[in-house]
């Protein structure tokens, strides 16, 4: 037991970063709209994330090198490879900075429940407090550059995340029999479309792609270690599949269409099972802002560094730029009160839509023997990351067809 605690490394990380507020702000809109229906979203969610995210770890143990440094050496035309590199870096790095306020707005959304909403009047400016603390901790946690002291803060905050949710959905005392036919049996009620595309895309991320490469080659350094890369995603991606569908359960529990975001499901909460859920509900919502507030940055980083052939040092100085770039633009936006919610909204179904692009550069990546031998995919990787990637484009063209009408 005491060796495999130690072996506890990227899995909750990665599990830190898939459930941001904008993984509660969706999953809370699932369950208030739709009640249980979608659960079964979820549970697709976990096996294609555990699928994808097995490759990137498998890739980090075994070439020691991170996703987007491989893309970069193995793609060999120049014209192809400036593209890629492109299109990587404007959905990675933009993306994550586009939406890096609402992480730390999240966060600060779960304090202001609890402590009531904080301001610095600087003249004629309104400055919130909240989001200027966790903009803070994220960069003394960031700027330490200390792999350990990142995974033990992160697994800490993973476990009290879990803890609130969790505690939170059982006190709704849900149905269970109808939990699970539903977690088990698809449907897609009318208007959901986009919901379920906002669910896919808020667990399988493409950003977590390129983080859990990168910290698995940071974590381990042998081939042996691929069996507790394995246990170590596997878990902790199943844990996290159980958080977020817990936030539906709860969700599912308000008989109103007047929720917005997890801080308004707090406030409903509160009539109904008194003041406790929304102390447990907000403590959580806290939670997964700060630890998504944190990861997002850091894969930035990554995927600079790596496409631009930098160092993929914690403390090189073009690596702390860009995570210090991604963070203050999310401070800044955040403590100036910017209405986040709809770009939450925006960049979950904006995932969804990306995710069979990166899912089929990490494909492409995982099937070269030249890169990693005889730990190459087998036939059935291959076929089940297929499925994923014919299943997101399809959900992907849906999305796009109910945003114009069409259907």
């Amino acid at each position: 037991m005491k060796k495999w605690l130690k072996q506890i490394g990227p899995g909750p990380l990665v599990a830190a970063a898939f459930i941001g507020p904008g993984t509660v702000t969706v999953c809370t809109l699932a369950g208030v709209n739709f009640g249980y229906a979608l659960l079964w979203a979820m549970v697709l969610s976990v096996i294609a994330t555990i699928v994808l995210q097995e490759m990137a770890a498998r890739l980090g143990v075994i070439t020691q090198q991170g996703l987007s440094e491989i893309i970069r050496s193995e793609l060999r035309h120049p014209v192809i490879r400036s593209l890629a590199i492109i299109l990587i870096i404007s959905a990675i790095v933009i993306g994550n900075a586009a939406y890096e306020a609402g992480n730390i707005s999240g966060g600060a959304l779960g304090m202001e429940a609890i402590f009531g909403d904080r301001s610095l009047l600087l003249g004629s400016f309104q400055l919130k407090v909240m989001p200027l603390l966790i903009g803070v901790v994220a960069f003394i946690i960031l700027y330490i550059g200390n792999y350990k002291i990142l995974e033990r803060f992160l697994v800490g905050l993973v476990v009290v995340m879990s803890l609130a949710f969790l505690i939170t959905a059982v006190i709704t005392k849900p149905d269970i029999v109808m939990v699970v036919k539903n977690a088990f049996m698809p449907s897609i009620p009318e208007k959901s479309i986009l919901t379920i595309i906002g669910l896919i895309g808020t667990t399988v991320v493409p950003y977590n792609l390129f983080l859990h490469a990168s910290l698995a080659k940071t974590k381990w350094k042998e081939k042996s270690d691929l069996n507790f890369a394995r246990k170590d995603t596997i878990i902790a991606i199943v844990l996290g599949g159980i958080v977020s569908m817990s936030i539906i359960i709860t969700a599912s529990a308000i008989q109103t269409e007047e929720v917005s975001n997890a801080a308004d499901l707090a406030k409903g909460l509160e009539p109904l099972f008194g003041s406790y859920a929304k102390y447990f509900l907000s403590l959580g919502l806290f939670a997964a802002g700060i630890t998504s507030a944190i990861t997002a940055p850091l894969a930035a980083a990554f995927v600079a560094s790596g496409c631009l052939g930098w160092k993929t040092d914690l403390k090189a100085f073009n690596f702390r730029l860009v995570w210090m770039f991604i963070l203050g633009l999310g401070v800044v936006f955040s403590t100036v009160g910017f209405k986040s919610i709809e770009i939450i909204k925006f960049a979950q179904v904006a995932n969804g839509l990306l995710l069979p692009i990166i899912a089929g550069f990490l494909l492409w990546v995982m099937n070269r023997s030249s890169v990693l031998g005889t730990y190459k995919n087998s036939w059935m990787q291959n076929i089940l990351g297929l499925l994923i990637v014919l299943i997101t484009i399809g959900l992907g063209v849906k999305g796009i067809m109910a945003v114009f009408n069409v259907f």
